[in-house]
């Protein structure tokens, strides 16, 4: 195999994915797995999680879990001992996991704001401080991929949503995915963000049967909601060598909806 056949091949590398029991964080895996990469799935429920195991090992996949709350600061570090003991080091750091909430801006609950905040950021910022601190640096390699939003990237039409928490965690990512990417550079590691915009999920359902298909893709130059099969290419790009001199960028998988 000549090299430009190898640039996305992943055979040999490790990787952590939070989120990983389903929807676009189980596509993730799929994408890595079927490249060759042992991954180390984590959410907060267990049998999601075993559930996502068998899909994977059904597809040939190399795949274990760990139950953690990535809003808990004794979980994650409980998560980053895991995935050491269990992988030996962490190539490659998929930030996946997120959380909204939505309600009137002038009404919004701190409750509400915390429990955004304290997964969108909080949460991802101690993970990968830790994956990175202990395997990435040390061994002068690393891919971080974020899993940011177009809702990171502009506001909300009128009376479409009302969720300002969630764009403001997905605004901080992507600039916490810049900073970073010039703050590691050095170490051999990259940053990228993936930008994600209306894919069908447990989190965008109540959207999607609030405003319909029709409404949210009304503006996208395709004119269709994401599949199941959209982000994997591009993750795959940023996690592998193919990727390796890109860093701190954000690339937005929307149907051309933040283009017009």
């Amino acid at each position: 195999m000549n090299d430009d056949n190898r640039l996305f091949d992943l055979a040999g590398k490790t990787a952590l994915i939070t989120g990983g029991s389903r929807g676009l964080g189980l596509q993730l895996a799929e994408a890595l797995g079927s490249y060759g990469a042992r991954l180390l799935l984590t959410a907060r429920k267990s049998n999601e999680l075993q559930q996502a195991q068998v899909h994977l090992q059904e597809r040939g996949i190399d795949a274990q879990w760990f139950a953690a709350d990535g809003s808990n600061e004794a979980d994650i570090a409980m998560l980053a001992d895991a995935a050491m003991e269990r992988l030996g080091h962490v190539d490659i750091l998929v930030n996946n996991a997120g959380a909204s909430w939505g309600a009137p801006a002038e009404d919004y609950p701190i409750q509400g704001w915390d429990k955004v905040f304290n997964l969108n950021i909080r949460g991802l910022f101690l993970l990968t401080q830790q994956i990175g601190k202990r395997s990435m640096i040390p061994r002068k390699y690393g891919r971080i991929l974020n899993i940011a939003s177009v809702a990171g990237l502009r506001g909300n039409p009128p009376d479409a949503m009302q969720s300002i928490a969630y764009n403001t965690s997905k605004g901080a990512l992507v600039n916490f995915t810049r900073t970073l990417a010039a703050e590691w550079g050095g170490h051999g590691i990259t940053v990228n963000a993936l930008a994600p915009g209306f894919f069908p999920s447990k989190m965008s359902q109540p959207l999607i049967d609030k405003l319909g298909d029709t409404a949210l893709i009304g503006n996208s130059p395709l004119k269709r909601l994401g599949d199941d099969q959209d982000l994997k290419g591009a993750a795959l790009l940023f996690v592998s060598d193919a990727g390796k001199h890109i860093t701190g960028q954000i690339l937005a998988v929307d149907g051309g909806y933040t283009a017009v």
